[in-house]
């Protein structure tokens, strides 16, 4: 194109140009510079909105007189300021030139809608948590009526195609500003774009196609999960629409404390209570552990308060180091002793 700036010359035709040069003119340079003839190409795709954008000016008399009289400037003034990009275009005037194409060119088919994302809950024990566990969760979530199969017309009926728009899901008019040149094309008043209208709707669900169902699948639990920790299950909230994909689950775990255990990251603290005789002499204890029972060695001397590790009986995380048990000694007094004890007792501590 000779000139990016006078309109004439974006179209290459004379000033005293006919509506029909006018046309025939778009018509060509349309076909050639189309972003669906040109996909990806942006230098392609500003040329379709310049000739656009000339076409707009002179196919329409009056703004064609006071581009004329006063050039973009008064165009301006009318309120026209060209197209800021292609959907510009297609969604004053509509895409498709059926005058030249035979019908529409540019297909707009309904946007594919994703289904909505769903939250649930699920309670599980210190040990599951832990160890990583299955759990069985259910929940409701909309899916495709069973009675009539997602269509929402009364089983052994089908919907029909909406009358007014043919099936297509859109209407499409001429644009008299335009010179009758583009169709405009919007969705269908009367399907709401679906293309069929149901006139005898399902009785289970109301002719909506869908109803809130009881779901039960099986969760699986990782190993080291926290309490808070939200676990996302991809593919498992509501179906789009219109072929689009599903939307997700995301369950939030909570976990019960343990009658024994505490958590602090991996590690997990556990409190032993030990007799005077065993932590001054030293000697073997059993501890419980996620997975059973161990001994723990004390030595002579323990101190109440004194934390002592057991190696590799925490929580192991899918990923990450394991971690330890950490028991912090307790030592118990007895609260009566005989009077041997309490002789043996006041002469320990006169020696010492």
């Amino acid at each position: 194109m000779a000139d990016d700036g006078d309109y004439y010359a974006i179209l290459g035709v004379s000033k005293d140009a006919s509506e029909e040069d006018i046309k025939k003119a778009y018509r060509k340079l349309a076909l050639k510079y189309h972003p669906d003839r040109n996909q990806g190409d942006k230098a392609a795709e500003e040329k379709f909105k310049r000739i656009s954008e000339a076409y707009a000016v002179l196919i329409d008399p009056e703004k064609r007189k006071t581009y004329d009289s006063r050039g973009r400037a008064g165009v301006r003034d009318m309120g026209f300021e060209g197209f800021g990009n292609v959907e510009d275009i297609y969604t004053n005037f509509g895409d498709i030139f059926g005058d030249f194409f035979g019908g529409r060119y540019h297909t707009r088919e309904t946007a594919a809608v994703p289904g909505a994302d769903l939250r649930a809950g699920v309670t599980v024990s210190f040990t599951e948590a832990a160890l990583g566990s299955k759990n069985e969760l259910r929940f409701q979530k909309t899916s495709a009526c069973p009675a009539c199969g997602g269509t929402g017309a009364k089983p052994g009926t089908s919907p029909r195609t909406c009358p007014t728009c043919s099936g297509s899901g859109t209407v499409v008019r001429r644009n008299a500003q335009m010179g009758g040149f583009f169709s405009v094309s919007s969705v269908c008043p009367q399907c709401r774009g679906e293309g069929t209208i149901v006139t005898d709707p399902c009785q289970t669900c109301g002719g909506r196609g869908s109803v809130l169902r009881p779901v039960t699948i099986t969760l699986n639990i990782p190993p080291g999960t926290s309490n808070g920790d939200v676990l996302r299950l991809r593919g498992q909230g509501e179906a789009g629409a219109h072929g689009g994909q599903p939307g997700d689950l995301y369950v939030t775990v909570h976990v019960r404390p343990h009658e024994h255990f505490e958590r602090s990251g991996n590690d997990i603290i556990y409190e032993a209570r030990v007799d005077f005789i065993t932590a001054m002499l030293g000697g073997e204890i059993e501890v419980p552990t996620l997975k059973g029972k161990a001994t723990l060695k004390l030595p002579a001397g323990t101190q109440s308060g004194q934390t002592l590790r057991l190696r590799s009986q925490g929580i192991k995380p899918l990923t990450g180091k394991q971690g330890d048990l950490l028991v912090t000694i307790l030592i118990t007094v007895p609260k009566t002793l005989t009077k041997r004890q309490e002789e043996l007792l006041k002469e320990f501590g006169e020696n010492r």
